[in-house]
């Protein structure tokens, strides 16, 4: 129950945080937001939904149980969540910040902006594939965002609805290079963290999370 909640909780928290920093950075640097309001929304629509409510109900990993035993609720929704958070809305604003610096350099405002759209959104479901692996509830629900973002995007009416254009090869190229290098950067990080000793994690094996001890 506490791993569900952690990356659920984390998936919606951090990504929503990276979209905030994301926003503040582009209109810092150009006097706008790349993101609409109407963006934002979508953005929120594909990623906090069906991909964090598939997270929410998945089962952990048979091999992350032990882990889970030894280090109880009050590090998992504590100290590990919060990193969790941090890194997760770091990868989401790499990966839109990569996209939209991209697209400037080869396109207009609108185009980069659409961009920024697709690859923020990518990078926070590729996130959501990392923590959910191979569970065919998470992975349908990636897809169905995908698919959802490829229509809003290349249809031409609804597109300018969401202040967008649709993209060409190129654009989408960018898109999905930069959501994928910000989700493998996430991936490597993550492990990285997680190989390295954590605070107050000595001794957790003798406090009886299920391990029937505690008697």
């Amino acid at each position: 129950m506490w791993s569900s909640v952690r990356h659920a909780l984390s998936i919606l928290v951090g990504g929503n945080l990276g979209e905030i920093a994301f926003s503040v950075l582009t209109a810092a640097s150009t006097g706008r937001s790349a993101l609409t309001g109407r963006q934002l929304l979508l953005v929120n629509l594909l990623t906090d939904l069906a991909p964090a409510l598939a997270i929410a109900v998945r089962p952990p990993a048979d091999d992350r149980t032990d882990r889970l035993l030894r280090e109880g609720p009050d590090s998992s929704l504590g100290a590990t969540m919060s990193r969790e958070i941090a890194l997760r809305a770091a990868a989401t604003t790499l990966g839109a910040t990569a996209g939209w610096t991209v697209a400037r350099w080869t396109g207009t405002r609108r185009r980069a902006g659409t961009v920024a759209l697709a690859s923020l959104i990518g990078t926070q479901l590729g996130q959501t594939v990392l923590a959910g692996g191979t569970s065919p509830t998470v992975l349908a629900a990636t897809a169905a965002s995908v698919g959802v973002l490829v229509v809003v995007v290349q249809t031409p009416g609804v597109s300018q609805f969401f202040g967008c254009t649709p993209l060409g090869p190129v654009g989408w190229t960018i898109a999905t290079g930069s959501a994928l290098g910000a989700t493998f950067a996430n991936g490597a990080l993550t492990r990285l963290v997680d190989r390295l000793p954590q605070p107050g994690s000595h001794g957790r094996g003798d406090q009886g999370y299920g391990d029937g001890h505690d008697a």
